[in-house]
């Protein structure tokens, strides 16, 4: 999962919709960040950024509470967040004076650590101020994002531990109108500007809506978590909070929905855009540079990044066809994809069984964990379905973070829509990816560090977030995983799909490549099935230059893998590697490398044995 970035103008531009003003604490959070600088002299500089992080952090949580439900900061959990026009330029205005109250602090007199945090905040600050011009909140739509999901999953995400918590979901789906009529006017004015998603991507979302509507409000999506009040509520609150529910649903949310949809259906979708590449948008090509250089943390050039994808696919291909010829299959790599694609021995017949399948995997890997790790995170973890209302545009499965605040484990969401298209072999190499020892390690543990501000615990690097993923794909073959030569072609076909990703989302969107042509050029290189390819490649053409920081992230980590092997020789711990790589929370891969040299050197001086959590 791509966890949000926490720039405040980026937090403000990208939020779930409503309000028509300001929210005052908000406001009175920027008069505070405005006169921040004024505060020099008032305490050491370390007590200052100290100071300025609580101000940021509150601000972002004020500009954003939703994403403060998801992490469990307290207070908010009754709005939704405001895109007004006053708000997106009050917004703005934060960010320019986050910027100046960061400035007022003399980063010479901070700790290397608070160095680091400042550098980082300043990085951020600077990212949305760049990002500002191409409109992103324009494009609030599309077959992965929008209310018709966000609403459901957010009210599914709240507490449920006491009759406030339901009167917080009432309170939230009171403003879902004004939510409705801040996108409708977002999305008009993307459509004057040509800036919409590509209409191809737009298909399922009408459907998406309607799967909201139901006769009986009670078994809409949107009101699914009011079926489920504990019994710990007294009775005659579950049944009134019930009632209200409905009765706000059929008064004011069904018809604000069905307003949108009608939008959509009769004037978004016919004009949206028919083309799929980003370079087509206006601005498009430096917009596109940008989301890769924010993606991957480096200065690669989208062509660059061309390259490095076809030598990966070069290379894993080979090892694919010489694991084919392994098998003692007889026929080309198409007629073995074709095999996996279609055996009826590598598919579930029921959604309960694959779910089951996924679980016990997990469950298998659990215990071989403290084999690749010094130091576990406390936080739990689950296996659940994607809901059906979205599983038809989703993705195989994904990651939703938990959270210790908000008394919520992590969530490993697997797709059982189409069984057919979700072959056995793929298992283990996804759990591996979406839960352990992949997003949920990384997620949980960095959540426990005490030492980091909260701002940077939930502060996302993709090419480091991603990256550790895809690396921990490859540590099954440590742990037990991959026995049979399918699943070890599964393995393979993840690894190739990440190398497929550089190629296809910079063909797509600087090269001139089509649709079609990407999905031909999948098709030829994996054994991935046709839906899946489909679905994928529409998120690559919704999420330009996101797809490419898996491999750039997982080629840096393993570089830096064989080379504290090298330099460590036998003194180098597979679990103290681990533990360091995750000990200072996200990082851009050059600070990464530099953390892991800078540790290496000291474990090679280091006297005696050392623990496997050693820093």
């Amino acid at each position: 999962m791509k966890k949000p970035v926490l720039a405040l103008a980026a937090l403000l531009l990208t939020a779930a919709l409503a309000g028509a003003a300001p929210p005052p604490d908000l406001v009175e959070s920027a008069r505070r960040i405005e006169q921040f600088p004024a505060t020099r002299g008032q305490g050491s500089e370390s007590e200052r950024l100290k100071r300025f992080f609580d101000l940021f952090w509150r601000a972002g949580m004020l500009g954003n509470p939703e994403l403060a439900t998801y992490i469990g900061y307290p207070g908010l959990d009754d709005r939704l967040g405001d895109l007004s026009a006053e708000t997106i330029a009050l917004a703005r205005r934060i960010a320019r004076d986050e910027r100046a109250a960061l400035g007022s602090i003399d980063r010479a007199r901070l700790t290397p650590s608070e160095q680091v945090d400042y550098d980082l905040a300043l990085w951020r600050i600077d990212q949305g101020i760049e990002g500002e011009r191409f409109h992103a909140e324009y494009m609030l739509v599309h077959q992965l994002k929008g209310i018709q999901q966000d609403l459901p999953a957010l009210l599914e995400s709240m507490p449920t531990r006491s009759v406030q918590d339901y009167e917080n979901r009432l309170s939230r789906l009171r403003q879902v109108p004004r939510v409705v009529d801040q996108t409708l006017a977002l999305l008009a004015q993307g459509l004057k500007a040509g800036i919409t998603p590509p209409r191809v991507t737009l298909r399922d979302v009408p459907a998406q809506f309607e799967s909201l509507f139901t006769k009986d409000p009670a078994k809409s999506p949107v009101l699914e978590s009011f079926q489920q009040i504990p019994d710990a509520i007294p009775a005659a609150d579950r049944e009134r909070l019930r009632r209200e529910a409905a009765q706000i649903f059929q008064s004011q949310v069904e018809p604000a929905l069905r307003k949108l949809h009608d939008y959509l259906v009769q004037t978004y979708i016919p004009g949206a855009r028919q083309t799929t590449a980003m370079s087509d948008l206006p601005d498009g090509r430096a917009w596109y540079a940008y989301e890769v250089r924010n993606a991957t943390t480096t200065d690669l050039t989208p062509e660059q990044i061309h390259e490095l994808g076809l030598s990966e696919v070069k290379r894993i291909r080979k090892e694919m066809d010489e694991l084919i010829a392994s098998t003692g299959f007889q026929g080309s790599f198409e007629e073995f994809c074709k095999f996996l694609r279609t055996d009826p021995r590598f598919f579930w017949d029921k959604p309960e069984d694959m779910l089951r399948g996924y679980r016990d995997i997990t469950k298998r890997i659990d215990p071989e964990l403290i084999k690749l790790f010094g130091k576990l995170p406390r936080l739990p973890y689950g296996v659940t379905e994607i809901p059906a209302s979205a599983a038809k545009s989703q993705t195989t499965g994904y990651y939703a973070n938990g959270s210790l605040a908000a008394g919520r484990p992590g969530w490993f969401n697997v797709n059982t829509y189409g069984l057919k298209t979700r072959p056995k072999w793929e298992m283990e190499a996804l759990a591996s990816h979406e839960a352990v020892p992949g997003h949920h390690i990384m997620y949980a543990l960095i959540e426990e560090l005490g030492d980091l501000p909260d701002w940077r615990k939930w502060d996302v690097y993709p090419a480091m977030s991603e990256g550790w993923a895809l690396y921990a794909e490859s540590l099954g073959y440590e742990i037990g995983l991959y026995k049979d030569p399918y699943s070890r072609f599964g393995q393979l076909t993840y690894e190739m799909w990440r190398a497929l990703r550089l190629v296809v989302d910079t063909g797509l969107h600087v090269k001139g490549w089509t649709r079609q042509q990407a999905i031909e050029y999948c098709k030829a290189n994996s054994a991935r099935t046709d839906h899946d390819i489909e679905v994928e490649i529409d998120r690559y053409i919704v999420w330009p230059g996101g797809a490419v920081c898996y491999k750039i992230g997982e080629l840096k980590i393993k570089e830096l893998r064989a080379y504290a092997q090298k330099e460590l020789g036998p003194r180098f711990d597979i679990r103290a590697f681990h533990d360091q790589l995750l000990a200072h929370g996200q990082l851009p891969l050059a600070l990464l490398e530099k953390n892991i040299k800078a540790w290496v050197a000291e474990r090679k001086t280091a006297p005696g044995n050392l623990s496997p959590a050693a820093p």
